[in-house]
């Protein structure tokens, strides 16, 4: 069954009603019709509901009952990247709601390549916050990761205090042999309790950065012995939240 994410103003007691580029996949991609049912997802909650009518501009549909679902991580997990080249932030922010991030940060780090000016940036958050929003449909999640503003290294050095527990990948860890931090940081989170982790972008973080970073709280971690890619670090510290807090229990 097709799961959609629905803004609460369009919600009432027995109705739901779909409006945006959904109406066009239901309608043209999905070529549904009345009578059809599809789950519509409402600040965490999820309805079973029924179309009732599809126009150009909205499909309203009737809610037939609200179901229990558990596709979130206990602990909220925000994957903080220093904007790296290409489309590997797209490949990160797509592949990290598949795997249960709650939310991302891009961040202009100083061997960050890129650089985004204000209307550049806009532009790229509207195209990422779209990529999310359609993993998380296809993930079957419960909620949309939230998708911050470019910030810079600055902004993400106050942020710490929001957290219980801030990380920062460094490859120097791995090199040295460290591998109990992270595994360590994990074990001690309760559920609710909120996760950032810091990535560097292709060359990764400056001396001065992680300096920066231990004195805001920040703990140094490695993620395993082997030296990852910047798109594919943040994907094994999912998998790894994943599994230790959804299969080992």
């Amino acid at each position: 069954m097709q799961r959609y994410f629905v803004e609460e103003k369009y919600v009432n007691e027995t109705s739901i009603r779909i409006v945006g580029d959904d109406v066009h996949h239901i309608a043209r991609v999905m070529r549904m019709s009345a009578g059809d049912h599809i789950y519509c997802c409402v600040n965490g909650k999820t309805a079973i509901c029924s179309i009732d009518e599809i126009t150009s501009e909205f499909i309203n549909t009737a809610i037939v009952e609200w179901v229990e679902t558990s596709s979130e991580l206990p602990v909220f997990v925000t994957i903080a990247s220093g904007l790296p080249k290409g489309d590997k932030l797209e490949l990160i922010f797509q592949k990290g709601t598949e795997l249960g991030a709650a939310a991302f940060l891009p961040f202009q780090a100083s061997r960050s390549i890129v650089k985004w000016d204000a209307k550049k940036a806009d532009k790229k958050v509207e195209r990422l916050r779209k990529i999310v929003k359609e993993a998380a449909e296809q993930s079957h999640r419960s909620e949309v990761p939230e998708v911050h503003a470019p910030a810079s290294f600055k902004q993400l050095l106050s942020m710490s205090g929001e957290y219980d527990v801030c990380l920062v990948a460094y490859e120097e860890e791995a090199k040295q042999g460290e591998k109990s931090n992270f595994a360590k940081a994990l074990t001690t989170m309760k559920p609710g309790q909120k996760l950032l982790i810091v990535f560097g972008p292709e060359g990764g973080l400056a001396e001065e950065e992680i300096t920066a970073l231990r004195e805001h709280k920040f703990v140094p971690c490695s993620l395993g012995p082997r030296i990852l890619r910047t798109e594919t670090a943040p994907l094994y510290a999912l998998s790894a939240a994943s599994y230790h807090f959804e299969l080992m229990g």
